[in-house]
């Protein structure tokens, strides 16, 4: 765990990503290419853009592992981390911190490898969670309940929304008791992209003779922020489930497709506006 304190400007863009899998075939190269572009250009009407990598940075698999393909592993892992840290040069000034991951973290022998790789662009190593709090001139604007992730988000229901609906509901079961104090929690792992936005509760008052509706507002920045005013998010990946000519283990597995993309957070005045889904 590590507790971060960013500064930033009132507007911002904060690039929410992960499980980009540097050495298997599988992953989407001009995916990342769309990622680094769109985070040094503009993005609705802002230009000043962070982002949070939630891990997962290479994939790991060495020969002894059953997932382990040669059609589908691009080199040794030492070859991995030196491609993980070049894809990240570009961005490495607007990264808050880079998450630990399972795949890098079964290497802990070799020694901790996306720390090495955060040493190495001077970005800050996250562990598996953080919690960032955005400030503006010193004053709180909301706080962040990062982590690369845990489990499965799954659904067999047939309806595409009922399905989508049982996975977000999963996802803020997964987060919610994590951090009391978050209006927003993402994490990644599972491959899927998701968010889960808060909905406007409709409320009445009585008085002076009058009947009056109103809609709850959330403050961004207090102690405890009611999980159904947050916003959850899964952070997608850049890892495909199938590729032309051989089959990678997701596809053995009986993976089902996912979207391959991201997500961005829109803070507008020093709120939490919108997420955005980017699907690649």
């Amino acid at each position: 765990m590590q507790l971060i304190t960013k500064e930033v400007p009132l507007d911002f863009n904060l690039f929410l990503f992960g499980d980009d899998h540097e050495g298997s075939s599988l992953r989407s190269a001009s995916g990342w290419g769309e990622l680094v572009k769109s985070m040094r250009s503009e993005y609705e009407g802002c230009a000043d853009n962070f982002g949070v990598d939630h891990g997962d940075i290479i994939e790991g698999i060495q020969i002894d592992d059953p997932r382990y393909d040669v059609l589908t592993i691009e080199g040794v892992p030492l070859q991995e981390v030196e491609r993980a840290i070049r894809n990240r040069q570009a961005i490495k000034d607007k990264l808050v911190c880079i998450l630990e991951g399972n795949h890098p973290l079964k290497l802990k022998k070799f020694g901790m490898l996306t720390e090495y790789v955060c040493g190495k662009l001077g970005v800050r190593y996250g562990t598996w969670t953080s919690i960032i709090t955005y400030r503006n001139n010193g004053k709180v604007l909301f706080r962040h309940y990062v982590a690369h992730g845990f489990g499965a988000l799954n659904s067999t229901i047939d309806d595409p929304r009922d399905r989508e609906n049982s996975m977000l509901r999963s996802l803020r079961r997964k987060l919610q008791r994590k951090a009391g104090n978050t209006v927003l929690m993402s994490c990644g792992h599972t491959h899927k992209l998701l968010v889960y936005k808060p909905k406007k509760i409709l409320y009445i008052t009585g008085k002076g003779g009058r009947i009056k509706q109103h809609y709850k507002s959330t403050k961004q920045n207090i102690n405890y922020i009611a999980p159904d005013e947050r916003w959850y998010v899964n952070t997608g990946s850049f890892y495909k489930t199938y590729a032309m000519g051989h089959s990678g283990y997701a596809e053995i597995a009986g993976y089902d497709p996912i979207e391959l993309g991201y997500a961005i957070a829109i803070v507008r005045g020093g709120k939490l506006r919108d997420v955005h889904k980017i699907v690649l």
